[in-house]
């Protein structure tokens, strides 16, 4: 059924073997100094093409990753991460039913020309800032949902033969430095891959992904792997994986031919377990907070959190919040 679904769709890449453990063609070992080169991260892959089932009915027909905490929608939140983040290249991972993000990070042309008639020019300064510089953003679509491993292959084109971050759009920061900022810094110092983690209580770590630490010298833990949800008795750690990666490119040979992990997709962390077999991994416990928008309750959290923050009207909406509660 897989087979004949990827012909009618025209899907090419990794290869879905079900009921048994993924395959892992081992390519030519790189050279040693190929983990460590140090080009600088100028490109970050942001899937959007998931469907948001965990905050339906919103998502039903708007694209969860333009669903608004406050008055910005969750992409721009990331986008604007990356651009604090030196990052030059953004690249948008898209699917069917999600044009509505290109049309976000392009001109209105009536809506700007009625707001400049109105002379609403405060307004409009908003929604210019949105626009990104020409040929800064990329896009290239999923064309079918096979996991976020699949989601990153599809953009090996576009990154060609250089590191790179992935910026998952669920989970959204809204302090300066943010997390991605942050792990460009760390990677200018040890190279190799990183991810970004934050501690959570024991009992918590079934709910995540955890890394297996290594040693620790302040901020950087270097792993020995990644354990999806373990049971509190077994977890290596309580620092679970954050939504912030940099990878280096040899991790699309990987997903090329990698089978089905779990749930049938192509599971990123498969790989990125192989590759941290020949490579180094650290990661990067960053400070600040982060605000899961993924589920119905983050989201909400979300937008009290930054309402209250906000410039404008957070010190009524906090006056307003005390008298609801």
């Amino acid at each position: 059924m897989l087979d004949i679904k990827r012909k009618l769709t025209g899907v090419r890449g990794p290869r879905l073997i079900l009921g048994r453990a993924p395959p892992i063609r081992r390519q030519n070992p790189q050279p040693p100094e190929r983990a460590h080169l140090m080009k600088p991260i100028r490109k970050v892959v942001i899937p959007v093409a998931g469907l948001g089932t965990r905050v339906l009915p919103a998502t039903k027909s708007i694209p969860k990753e333009l669903l608004t905490v406050v008055d910005r929608p969750l992409i721009d939140y990331v986008v604007d991460e990356a651009r604090d983040a030196g990052i030059e290249q953004v690249i948008l991972v898209t699917g069917r039913g999600k044009g509505a993000i290109e049309d976000y990070f392009d001109h209105a042309f009536e809506l700007e020309a009625t707001l400049e008639q109105k002379s609403k020019t405060a307004i409009l300064e908003d929604v210019k800032k949105t626009i990104p510089v020409a040929g800064t953003v990329s896009y290239t679509r999923q064309q079918a949902p096979l996991g976020l491993g699949h989601a990153v292959w599809c953009a090996r084109e576009l990154v060609g033969d250089e590191p790179f971050a992935v910026s998952l759009p669920d989970e959204i920061v809204a302090h300066r430095p943010g997390f991605l900022k942050q792990m460009v810094d760390a990677y200018a110092n040890v190279g190799g891959n990183l991810v970004a983690v934050e501690e959570v209580p024991k009992e918590d770590t079934a709910k995540y992904g955890v890394i297996a630490p290594k040693t620790r010298t302040g901020a950087l833990i270097e792993m020995t792997g990644m354990v999806e949800k373990p049971a509190p008795e077994d977890a290596p750690s309580n620092f679970r994986i954050i939504g912030r990666y940099v990878l280096q490119p040899d991790i699309f040979a990987l997903l090329e031919n990698q089978g089905a992990g779990a749930g049938g997709e192509i599971q990123l962390t498969d790989s990125m377990n192989s590759l941290n077999e020949r490579q180094a991994f650290h990661a990067v416990i960053c400070d600040g907070g982060i605000y899961d928008c993924g589920s119905k309750l983050g989201f909400v959290k979300a937008n009290a959190a930054l309402g209250a923050a906000h410039p404008e009207f957070g010190a009524e909406f906090k006056a307003y919040l005390k008298e609801l509660l």
